[in-house]
């Protein structure tokens, strides 16, 4: 049977009013397409909490600045619905840019919170488009849960702090990160990287244990990721940092957990990574 595809915003909602008739709890996976095993996982982890699960497929322009690459972001439909068609989605949402956003559209949503620093200081464009997808599409679906993946983690803190503040009717789930056999984070971007980046690419993760497991000060074990991946090859670093878990702030007094993240580029290519830090 051929996975159902819907196009229009009324199409997706009539399915899931059908679904929520006959008490059934309704999933969604968001992604922007070009689909790997990270996103496959995230679907794998959403089914034990619901009894339909929605797999969207949309690139949002708003999430992109002018100088980003939302013309050549890989796109492939075709290969995400036949990947798709062996995984325990039930449907695709797949609308296009004029259903997402009509002519007239002028709504925008402003963030603070955890999504102060870090993307916003290189992307500050990155979680305003991303808070205002997140919500349109919890809104179109009418999920009871979602779910995203960890890789993008100051993104899911962002997301759960804006569900919370909105007081919105659905229950947010992380995703572990999924990883190539030499650790490098598996990303949709990641078909950027030359056969000569690659390997500089596998060895961040590497650097990122070290930060996450270093006992020397923060300051000191942020300095010393840096030089480390300056001297592996990569081009620049926007971060390398270690947060509280929950707030992203400056760990404190208060804080319970804390997260190592880097963000480094290869030449136009951006890596992004995190883990759990001592």
């Amino acid at each position: 049977m051929t996975l159902p595809v819907y196009r229009t915003i009324a199409d997706m909602r009539a399915q899931v009013a059908a679904w929520k008739a006959d008490g059934l709890r309704v999933g969604l996976v968001p992604t922007m397409g070009a689909l790997h095993q990270g996103h496959l996982s995230l679907i794998d982890e959403i089914a034990p909490h619901c009894d339909r699960i929605i797999t969207s497929i949309f690139v949002n322009p708003t999430q992109f600045a002018a100088h980003e690459d939302l013309d050549t972001y890989p796109r492939d439909e075709a290969a995400d619905l036949a990947t798709l068609e062996t995984s325990k989605a039930d449907c695709v949402f797949a609308p296009g840019v004029a259903e997402m956003y009509p002519d007239g559209f002028t709504t925008a949503i402003v963030l603070d919170g955890p999504a102060r620093g870090l993307e916003s200081d290189n992307r500050p464009h990155f979680f305003g488009g991303v808070a205002l997808i997140v919500n349109k599409l919890l809104s179109q679906s009418q999920a009871d849960v979602a779910i995203f993946g960890e890789k993008d983690y100051q993104q899911l803190r962002v997301i759960r702090r804006m569900v919370r503040a909105l007081a919105l009717p659905v229950e947010i789930l992380g995703g572990p990160i999924i990883r190539e056999a030499d650790g490098l984070a598996m990303s949709s971007r990641n078909v950027y990287l030359t056969e000569a980046q690659r390997p500089i690419a596998a060895k961040l993760n590497g650097i990122l244990k070290t930060l996450a497991h270093s006992t020397a000060p923060r300051e000191v074990a942020e300095e010393e990721a840096r030089h480390a991946l300056l001297a592996a090859g990569f081009t620049a670093v926007d971060y390398a940092t270690i947060r509280d878990a929950e707030t992203l702030a400056i760990p404190d007094d208060n804080t319970i957990e804390r997260r190592a993240l880097i963000a480094a580029r290869l030449g136009d290519v951006r890596l992004l990574d995190n883990m759990a830090a001592i």
